[in-house]
C-alpha cells in the first residue's frame, strides 16, 4: 500500500511539473521582449489608451518628465514638494551623504536629520540635472545629405543654443536604434545640493547582500536632498510630483520615470552566447573572489571612513556578481533564449540582406574575440585587480626607459612605484595576485600561464617573486639597477610577458568592435524597419517612462504578495537573532503599533534596470507612490530580454516613508512639507 501511494505521488508531481512546463515548441517572442523603456519625445499614447484606458496629453508628458531628475551621473530623482525637496535612494546617497559628516558623527550607525532648513548641508559638487527641453530631430538629420549624423546633430544643436529656450540649457544627443531615431536634450542643472534626511544604513540596506534583488523585501532605502539656487534659497520648482502616503492599490496603473543605464534586447543569439560562455563566468570568478578577501580584510579596519569605503566597495561588487549571476541564469533558461532564438529567425526570415550576412559576420568575429576577453579583462589596471598588478605595468615602463636610457622618463615611472609601494599590504597584495594568476588560469584561451610559473602554483609563484623580487626585498638597491641586472628581476618576466598580452587583448578586442559595429548598425535598422516605434530603443542612461501595473506573483510555490508592511521588518529582524544585516538601531526598539501597519516595501510590473534606481513611482494623477530601489531576482535577465510574468520592479511604499519620518525620525517639518 505503502508502495503504491509513493507511486501516485511521484506520478502526481511529475503530472504537476509537467503542466507548468511550456512545450518550448509552443513557446513565441512576446510583444515587449525589448520592454518597456518608452522616450518621452515618442510615448506610445495609443498603447496607453489601448491598455490602460489612459490618455498621455502632452501636457501631462511634459509635467512628468519636468518634475523627474537626474540624480548626479549615476541615479534617478525627483522633485516631491514646491520648496526644492528632492527624493532619491539610499544607496544612491551614501558615498556623498558621508562626506558632510562632522567630527564624531556617524550617518551610517545614527542616520542625519536636519531639524531646521540652517542645518541642512550641502555636498560639494553635487547635482541634479532636470529635463526642461526635448526635441526629436531625426527628420533634420537625415535631410542632410553627405553630412555624417555626428556633424549634423552638432549643426542643430548650435542652431537650438541660439534661440531662447535651449541658450542657457546644457544639451545632450542621443542615436536610437543605430540610426533610426536621433534626440537633442536640454537640462537646466542646479549645483547647490543639500542633504536633509538620511536613515541609518541598518535600514537603507536592511537584509543586506542576502536580500538584495529579492522579495518579499523589507528596506527603507529613501534619503532626501533639497536644491537651492544661486542666492541660496530653496528652489521653487514650477513641476514637481505630489507625495501621495496611500500609495497605490493592487491592479493600479502606475508609471516608473528615470534614467535606465544599459541594456542589450537587441543583442544577437552570438554576442548572447559569448557573454554566457566567455565575458560572464570570467567576470564573475574575479568579482567572487574580490569580495571574499574584501570581508576579510574588512575584520581587521578600524578606521570609519576606510571601513566605509571597503564596505561600500564590497556592497557594489557583490551587487554586480548578484546582476551577473541573473544574466547568466537568464542565458541558461531555455524558455527566454527559446523566444530568442525565435525572435532572431523571424527577423532574418522577414528582411532582405544585401550583402554580407551581418548575423553572420557577428558570429564570426565574436569567435575571434573570445581569444582575448580574459586578458582585456583579468589584467587591467583596476584597483581590485592589486597593487602587485599595478606594479607589472609600471615596471615594464620603468624597462623601457631603462634600456632607452632616458633618465627624466624613468624618474617619473619610479616616483609612480614608490607611491604604490608606499601603503603596501604584503599579505593583501599576495593574496589578490595569486587570484589574479588563477583566474587567467581558469579562463584564458591562451597558452603563456605556465611558462611563467614554471611548474608552481600561483601562491607558490607569488610567494617566490615576494621573496626574490628587489622591488619587494630592497628598494633603494632596485632603482639602481642598470640594464643587464635589472633584466634578472624575476617580476619583469611578468611585466614583459603581460602587458604585452593585455595590449594586444585591447587592441584586437578594439578592432573586432569596429567592424562589428557596423553589422550592429546594419541589424538594428533591418529590425527597426520591421517594429519601428512599438519596440523601446534600448536603454542609454536617458530619461524614460515605463508603465506597468501594482502586482504580486507566484514565486517558490506560494505567492509573493503585492506589498510588505513593517510587521515583516521586525519579523525578519527577530528570524535572524537581530543579527547583521537585519539588526535595527535602537531607536527603532518598540515600535508604535501605528508604524508595524504601515506598508513598506511594493512591487509592480514597470520594467527597470540599473540607473533606475531613485525613479520616483507615481499614479495617473502624478502623484509620488513609491521610490524604485530593485528588481527581484526573477528580473536580472532584464539585461536582454523583458518577461511581464515574473519581472517585478520593487519600491519603497509612500506609505513607509510617511510613517518613518512621522514614528522615527521625528521630522514634523518635512511631514507637514509633503501633505
Amino acid at each position: 500500500m505503502r508502495r503504491i501511494l509513493l507511486l501516485i505521488t511521484i506520478i502526481s508531481l511529475a503530472l504537476v511539473g509537467y503542466a507548468q512546463t511550456p512545450v518550448l515548441e509552443d513557446v513565441e517572442p512576446g510583444r515587449f521582449d525589448q520592454g518597456k523603456m518608452w522616450t518621452f519625445e515618442n510615448p506610445p499614447v495609443e498603447y496607453f489608451k489601448e491598455a490602460y484606458n489612459f490618455e498621455a496629453t502632452e501636457e501631462w508628458m511634459d509635467d512628468a518628465r519636468k518634475s523627474s531628475l537626474r540624480f548626479a551621473s549615476w541615479c534617478s530623482g525627483s522633485f516631491i514638494s514646491e520648496n526644492g525637496l528632492i527624493l532619491t535612494n539610499h544607496h544612491c546617497s551614501r558615498n556623498v551623504a558621508i562626506s558632510v559628516m562632522k567630527d564624531g558623527e556617524n550617518f551610517n550607525e545614527n542616520s542625519f536629520y536636519a531639524t531646521t532648513q540652517e542645518e541642512e548641508r550641502r555636498v560639494q559638487d553635487l547635482y541634479v540635472d532636470q529635463m526642461v527641453m526635448v526635441a526629436d530631430v531625426t527628420e533634420q538629420v537625415q535631410s542632410m545629405n553627405n553630412v555624417s549624423p555626428d556633424s549634423a546633430l552638432k549643426v542643430i544643436v548650435a542652431e537650438l543654443k541660439s534661440t531662447e529656450k535651449w541658450k542657457d540649457l546644457r544639451t545632450e544627443t542621443r542615436t536610437f536604434y543605430s540610426g533610426g531615431k536621433y534626440s537633442v536634450y536640454g537640462f537646466k542643472r542646479y549645483n547647490d545640493i543639500r542633504l536633509v534626511l538620511y536613515p541609518e544604513m541598518a535600514l537603507g540596506h536592511f537584509g543586506g547582500d542576502p536580500d538584495n534583488f529579492t522579495y518579499p523585501r523589507y528596506s527603507l532605502d529613501f534619503t532626501l536632498w533639497r536644491a537651492y539656487d544661486e542666492n541660496g534659497e530653496p528652489v521653487k520648482p514650477t513641476n514637481y510630483f505630489e507625495f501621495n502616503a496611500s500609495g497605490a492599490d493592487e491592479g493600479e496603473l502606475v508609471f516608473v520615470i528615470g534614467n535606465p543605464g544599459s541594456t542589450g534586447r537587441y543583442l544577437t543569439l552570438a554576442q548572447l552566447s559569448y557573454m554566457r560562455d566567455i565575458s560572464i563566468p570570467a567576470i564573475l570568478t574575479l568579482y567572487r573572489n574580490r569580495i571574499e578577501v574584501l570581508k576579510d580584510e574588512l575584520k581587521h579596519v578600524t578606521n570609519i571612513q576606510r571601513k566605509d569605503s571597503i564596505g561600500n566597495l564590497i556592497l557594489g561588487l557583490s551587487n554586480t556578481n548578484k546582476a551577473y549571476t541573473g544574466i547568466l541564469n537568464g542565458l541558461n533558461n531555455p524558455l527566454l533564449m527559446t523566444k530568442k532564438v525565435k525572435k532572431e529567425k523571424q527577423a532574418r526570415a522577414n528582411v532582405i540582406i544585401e550583402g554580407e550576412d551581418p548575423w553572420k559576420e557577428i558570429e564570426k568575429n565574436y569567435q575571434e574575440s573570445s581569444k582575448y576577453f580574459t586578458e582585456s579583462f583579468v589584467l587591467s589596471q583596476q584597483g581590485t585587480r592589486g597593487k602587485v598588478n599595478q606594479l607589472v605595468f609600471q615596471l615594464y615602463d620603468y624597462y623601457q626607459f631603462i634600456k632607452k636610457e632616458d633618465e627624466d622618463g624613468a624618474k617619473k615611472v619610479e616616483e609612480k612605484m614608490i607611491k604604490t609601494l608606499s601603503s603596501f599590504d604584503p599579505q593583501l597584495e599576495k593574496t589578490l595576485y595569486s587570484l589574479l594568476l588563477e583566474e587567467i588560469i581558469e579562463h584564458s584561451q591562451q597558452d603563456y600561464i605556465n611558462g611563467l610559473l614554471g611548474g608552481r602554483t600561483p601562491l607558490e609563484k607569488t610567494n617566490e617573486l615576494f621573496e626574490t623580487s628587489l622591488l619587494f626585498t630592497d628598494q633603494e638597491k632596485f632603482f639602481k639597477l642598470k640594464v643587464k641586472k635589472l633584466e634578472k628581476e624575476p617580476l619583469l618576466t611578468f611585466s614583459t610577458t603581460m602587458v604585452p598580452k593585455y595590449k594586444e587583448a585591447n587592441i584586437k578586442r578594439k578592432e573586432i568592435s569596429g567592424i562589428n559595429k557596423k553589422y550592429e548598425e546594419k541589424i538594428m535598422n533591418l529590425q527597426y524597419g520591421l517594429t519601428g516605434l512599438s519596440s523601446p530603443p534600448d536603454a542609454t542612461f536617458s530619461l524614460r517612462i515605463a508603465d506597468g501595473v501594482v502586482k504580486g506573483y507566484e514565486y517558490n510555490g506560494t505567492e509573493a504578495p503585492s506589498f510588505t508592511t513593517y510587521y515583516g521588518l521586525y519579523n525578519r529582524h527577530f528570524s535572524n537573532n537581530q543579527k547583521y544585516p537585519w539588526h535595527l538601531p535602537e531607536k527603532w526598539n518598540n515600535p508604535p503599533v501605528e508604524l508595524l501597519q504601515a506598508p513598506l516595501n511594493f512591487v509592480c510590473t514597470a520594467d527597470v534596470i540599473g540607473g533606475n534606481s531613485g525613479s520616483p513611482v507615481i499614479n495617473a494623477k502624478q502623484e509620488v507612490v513609491g521610490l524604485v530601489f530593485d528588481g527581484n531576482i526573477e528580473s536580472l535577465p532584464g539585461y536582454f530580454i523583458y518577461d511581464v510574468t515574473y519581472n517585478r520592479t520593487v519600491s519603497v511604499h509612500a506609505g513607509g516613508i510617511a510613517a518613518a519620518l512621522k514614528y522615527i525620525y521625528k521630522a514634523d517639518r518635512i511631514v507637514k512639507e509633503l501633505e
